[in-house]
């Protein structure tokens, strides 16, 4: 049966994965320039994904790494990326595919992403995007202005922090 509407959805996230295959295809074949340096967050669990077992056993659903200084080896095709990277004092490769990644910035220049993960399900997508926002709790957020009008500095409850906050102005 065909279906009635176009899949937008789906597109747009091949054009978004397209845009991580030629950063990091570009990267692989002339370095980073300047500032720029790469934050990859990716499914550990994914189909194709092979990272170290004590790697998989830290890190059970999700791993972001950081390519910036001291990474290696990045080999890039039209699937995946594999690239050499040193945890705990010890080098390590990791293959990782498009497919896999949840998310992608440069902070040099403010640019981010978020992805879907492809071949999960609606629901289960949704549910790793409501684990990732943090609550929308208006008492709490009406408390937390309160406590920065007064100076107070807010509770630290493992919120979530974006990554421009800490870009270089």
């Amino acid at each position: 049966m065909i279906s009635d509407s176009l899949p937008y959805d789906q597109w747009i996230e091949d054009a978004l994965r397209g845009v991580v295959h030629q950063a990091l295809l570009h990267t692989s074949v002339h370095g980073l320039p300047g500032d720029h340096h790469f934050y990859l967050t990716f499914r550990t669990g994914a189909e194709g994904v092979r990272i170290a077992p004590e790697l998989r056993a830290e890190h059970p659903d999700e791993m972001t790494i950081v390519l910036q200084h001291q990474f290696w080896d990045l080999e890039v095709d039209d699937e995946a990326f594999r690239v050499s990277l040193n945890f705990h004092g010890r080098p390590q490769r990791l293959h990782v595919p498009f497919s896999a990644l949840t998310a992608f910035g440069d902070p040099s220049v403010n640019f981010g992403m978020q992805l879907k993960t492809v071949g999960v399900g609606a629901a289960e997508q949704e549910e790793a995007s409501e684990q990732d926002a943090p609550p929308a709790d208006a008492e709490s957020d009406a408390a937390a202005a309160e406590a920065n009008d007064a100076g107070q500095p807010e509770s630290e409850t493992g919120e979530v922090v974006a990554l421009d906050a800490f870009r270089k102005k």
